[in-house]
């Protein structure tokens, strides 16, 4: 039996799959080539209330996708767009909007395939175990994805690189293992932005 197809993708799983930052990321979501979308629990926008999916303002949040410096994991929401509006709504309870974390943020799947489509990104997202390739790439993204959200990050990259290669290891029997320049090369982006958020 097959799974449907794919709804959402993180903005960690995106800045992975692009091989850049999240920051670019939200640019590209500001000049509206993407819609930056989280779930919220039921909040009153004036007369109105407001529930589940709605899309974010990334230029609200420009304190989230810094270049250089700390930047926090979590912002305070006070513009949202539901599905059905056609004008953004400002969050009046509670008064001080919704926090929202990077972590939380998502872009539609149709979206994200339509935007490769458009900039000639396909071959290079699909490459990896469905692509031809030796190695499946998108499992470590998921991967280390999940290290992270469990365990944090370790002391340091060179660490990481190395349990990303037990990972290979483990998932092949060891007849497959990428070496530790691919992989810092893929988990460098990622790496550098949180440490960043942690500075």
């Amino acid at each position: 039996m097959a799974l449907p197809p794919r709804v959402f993708f993180s903005l960690y799983e995106v800045s992975f799959r692009w091989e850049c930052s999240v920051a670019d990321i939200a640019g590209w979501a500001s000049q509206g080539k993407l819609k930056i979308m989280t779930g919220i629990g039921l909040v009153r926008c004036g007369d109105a209330m407001v529930a589940g999916p709605v899309t974010l303002s990334p230029m609200d949040l420009l304190p989230l996708f810094r270049r250089s410096g700390p930047s926090p994991t979590e912002g305070a929401m006070q513009r949202i767009l539901p599905p059905d509006a056609s004008n953004w709504l400002i969050i009046t309870d509670p008064p001080d909007g919704v926090p929202v974390a990077v972590a939380d943020m998502l872009i539609r799947a149709e979206e994200v395939f339509g935007f490769e489509d458009e900039h000639d990104l396909v071959r290079k997202a699909t490459a990896g175990a469905n692509g031809g390739q030796p190695y499946d790439w998108a499992g470590m993204n998921i991967a280390l994805i999940r290290r992270i959200h469990d365990q944090g990050l370790p002391a340091t990259q060179a660490e990481l690189i190395a349990e990303m290669q037990d990972w290979f290891a483990d998932q092949t029997g060891g007849a497959r293992i990428p070496d530790s320049r691919s992989i810092r090369r893929r988990i460098t982006p990622i790496w550098h932005e949180l440490r960043r958020e942690d500075a």
